[in-house]
């Protein structure tokens, strides 16, 4: 897998969507996927089939997140079955890495 994540990282990410959205749909993209570069935020994308208390669910994931791996800048999109298009799920499904699988 070539993202600038380790296993520990991809693991977490990967159990809290499947616990909290129901979902193994989930992407890295932005600067973690090129491995020239150094440092960065962490882009998440998870696509659900949930549509109940997705802003609220979205505020626990980044709160565990926090307390496992301390204060880092991450950005967490969720794409809900009731989302309105938005070009940066599309952009995120074309250029980031799937990380969970069944």
């Amino acid at each position: 897998m070539n993202i600038r994540l380790n296993q520990e990282y991809v693991n977490f990410i990967c159990n809290k969507s499947l616990e909290l959205f129901n979902s193994k749909d989930v992407w890295i993209f932005g600067s973690r996927v090129d491995m020239n570069k150094k440092g960065g935020d962490i882009d998440i994308f998870i696509k659900t089939s949930n549509t109940d208390n997705i802003l609220q669910t979205k505020i626990v994931f980044l709160r565990e997140f926090e307390k496992k791996f301390g204060e880092q800048k991450v950005d967490l999109i969720v794409e809900a079955a009731n989302s309105k298009f938005n070009k940066i799920f599309d952009i995120a499904k074309q250029e980031g890495v799937k990380i969970c699988y069944n």
